[in-house]
């Protein structure tokens, strides 16, 4: 039975702030404080100078990600995406997943909602950035952050071991909270569509006292949705608040807190047949039982301290935490289907897993004149560290399923615990960039990294523990851009990889990290005045050491590399007054170029497609008889992509899915939408998985309409 979720009580609470801030207004301007306006402007620096909330805009040429610091999208010579409020807002993106899965190079394995795997050029990102500070991020736990309280998400293509410090090389995403704003604000939203899918967002905004200096907001959003598949269903809630206090005129200290909860009748996909083929179901079809469960609970919390100096120098301390908590148990089918037959085989899964997390990050910009031009020299130190407790159990012999009629009526077994284990990721880093500019034009950044870094993993029923430890390994990254125009800049980049591996090889020893590099080529153009901003670059990564993992062993073989180079084009933001675009297309292509276990040759990551094109317009009337229609409309093509599980090959031959839209803003501050997706009832693969799970229809035609109301 469906248990009431905590965060209906959000708008509530929501509206309790609202009329706290009213008052605060109402006291400010019983004081005869100046407009906030005045006080924004007489602060020596806004709190997020990338904001893009209030814009209608799909584009952006300020960015955090990248570095330390919002910077001019052109300086930063790396391949980046912006999803601004306005783009998230308009295409109705609530989860990181969705922004993943309408961003050029970047790619979103399905799952329940807010569980989707993300990948960017081949690898599967395994941290996120929330203003600069990492946390892990995985899918299987559902560690997606809701993006009601995000005023944009920054998308990083390749490493980013300079500032983000090891990981997957493919990418990373940096998500930048909603900062509260100077002058009042409220807004709202709430959606119905297809499947019972109703969601509700209250935020509010504004000073807290007479003269601005301290500002706060608080965010709610709640979303409960059924699904096109039997059975499923999935609730979200999250609630947030921030403080941002001026100390003095020089100083800002930057507070936020969210809590965020998900429920879920989770769904692992469908089996297909004995030869790898689609049976043809029902994309209604359900295989698993009516007590599947999942619940997540994030508890996260980040500070920042910045302080400018009287010779526009820059210190900044910032500091994030993270308590998440998840249970679940499903069952699942297992095994291909004999068309004849058309059973699978059930088995079940039960997890409880605790995750802490911390950061801290400590930087200083200083900026240098010389020789006519104006450099910066920036150094830092990170370090974090994650606590990840799991317990986990597996059931088979659960009888099967008629996948042709399938009833989720399955006894529930009761599932013995089998693996207590503890892990302890912790590394600490000094990082440092140069910018120098030695001619008009000319700006070279030479950057580096040196990284301590070791995890421990701890058998709790044995209490043996194994550890992997390297110490002041150097990671370089530099850059060159040259300005060919005030509109245009080339750029090109070297970043090096560093990733720790866990495991043993053979001979029972701690593995080698995963060590690389990539070059990077490209152009980034300013295209008229409106505020487009056109990208262009190609890439080749060399992912070397890579341990794979030896069939019907517990060990791993070492000495694998992997090579993932491609092409990747966007253009974003406004064309024409009222007219926004978002738009790309990438080429990708990854393979072994050596393998310690088969032989070389083969393609790494099967389930990147090689081309994809995505584009997303809308078009607002500005005067006459049609002024605050909006017409809009996307579509999103996929060339084949497969996955190999055992001696099947599952594959989806690629597919294109086209959405529309329309709208009124029929009063100032209000707006009604209608969505229709898959409009023309595509029938496609969104993944491929295994023989027995992880094959999953796209959505059917569906319809959204949102209400959006501000003031």
């Amino acid at each position: 039975m469906r248990q009431p979720c905590p965060f209906l009580v959000l708008p509530l609470l929501a509206t309790v702030a609202t009329g706290a801030l009213m008052v605060s207004q109402a006291r400010a301007e019983d004081a005869q404080s100046l407009p906030s306006l005045e006080v924004e402007d007489e602060r020596s620096f806004p709190s997020d100078p990338g904001r893009t909330e209030g814009s209608t805009g799909y584009g952006s040429d300020r960015v955090a990600v990248g570095g330390k610091q919002v910077r001019d999208i052109r300086e930063v010579p790396r391949s980046i995406s912006v999803a601004t409020r306005a783009r998230m807002d308009d295409q109705n993106m609530t989860q990181l997943e969705d922004v993943a899965r309408r961003t050029p190079g970047f790619l979103a394995l399905t799952n329940d909602p807010g569980r989707s795997s993300i990948f960017v050029r081949g690898y599967e990102i395994d941290n996120a950035l929330v203003d600069g500070l990492p946390a892990p991020i995985s899918s299987i736990y559902g560690t997606q952050p809701d993006l009601a309280i995000f005023d944009r998400v920054e998308l990083l293509r390749g490493p980013s071991v300079l500032f983000g410090g090891t990981g997957e090389p493919g990418g990373i995403v940096n998500l930048v909270r909603k900062r509260p704003t100077e002058s009042f604000q409220a807004r709202g939203t709430l959606e119905a569509g297809s499947w019972n899918n109703y969601r509700g967002v209250a935020d509010v905004s504004g000073p807290l006292s007479a003269d601005g200096s301290i500002r706060g907001r608080v965010v709610g959003a709640y979303q409960d949705r059924e699904s096109f598949t039997d059975v499923t269903e999935n609730q979200v809630g999250v609630g947030y608040a921030a403080i941002d206090a001026d100390l003095d005129d020089d100083t800002l200290l930057s507070l936020g807190a969210w809590r965020q909860e998900r429920e879920a009748t989770p769904f692992s996909g469908l089996p297909v047949s004995t030869t790898g083929q689609s049976l043809g179901l029902s994309r209604s079809t359900f295989v698993g039982a009516d007590w599947n469960r999942f619940e997540n609970s994030s508890n996260e919390a980040s500070a920042s301290l910045t302080h400018r100096f009287g010779d526009d120098s820059r210190l900044q301390i910032g500091g994030r935490v993270a308590d998440r908590s998840v249970d679940l148990k499903y069952a699942y089918g297992s095994t291909a289907v004999d068309p004849a037959i058309g059973t699978t085989n059930i088995i079940a899964i039960q997890r409880h897993y605790e995750e802490r997390a911390y950061a801290l990050d400590a930087n200083y910009l200083k900026p240098i004149e010389a020789f006519g031009q104006r450099h910066e020299l920036l150094i830092g130190a990170d370090w974090r560290r994650y606590v990840q407790s799991l317990d986990a159990g597996s059931a088979r012999g659960l009888g099967t399923v008629n996948v042709y009629n399938p009833s989720p009526d399955i006894a529930e077994p009761d599932i013995a615990i089998s693996q207590r284990t503890r892990t302890e990721p912790e590394q600490f880093g000094i990082y440092g960039q140069a910018t120098i500019r030695p001619v008009e034009d000319w700006t070279v950044l030479l950057g580096g990294r040196l990284a301590w870094a070791e995890t421990r993993v701890t058998n709790r029923d044995t209490g043996s523990v194994s550890s992997v430890k390297d110490s002041a390994e150097f990671i370089p990254d530099v850059g060159i851009v040259y300005d060919l125009t005030p509109d245009i800049a080339l750029y090109a980049n070297y970043s090096g990889i560093f990733q720790q591996q866990t495991g043993t090889n053979a001979a029972l020893e701690a593995l080698n990290p995963r060590t690389g590099e990539q070059y990077e080529l490209g152009v980034k153009a300013k295209l008229g005045d409106s505020g487009l901003l056109g990208t262009f670059d190609v890439f080749r990564m060399r992912d070397k050491d890579r341990a794979v993992a030896v069939s019907g062993t517990t060990y791993y073989a070492e000495g694998a590399e992997v090579e993932s180079r491609g092409v990747e084009a966007e253009i974003a933001g406004t064309i024409l007054p009222g007219w926004e675009v978002e738009a790309g297309y990438t080429y990708t292509r990854t393979e072994y170029l050596k393998n310690a276990t088969t032989a070389s040759g083969g393609t790494y990551s099967t389930y990147t497609p090689k081309h994809v094109v995505s584009a997303f317009t809308r078009y607002t009337f500005q005067d006459g008889p049609m002024a605050g229609v909006h017409l809009g409309g996307g579509v999103r093509w996929l060339s084949s992509f497969y996955n190999v599980a055992g001696n099947l090959k599952i594959e989806e031959d690629g597919y294109v899915v086209t959405d529309l839209q329309a709208g009124w803003g029929f009063a100032p501050g209000y707006d009604v939408t209608l969505s229709v997706n898959n409009v023309f009832d595509e029938v496609y693969y969104d993944r491929v998985g295994g023989a027995g799970l992880f094959n999953y229809y796209g959505a059917p035609r569906n319809v959204l309409l949102s209400l959006k109301a501000s003031f």
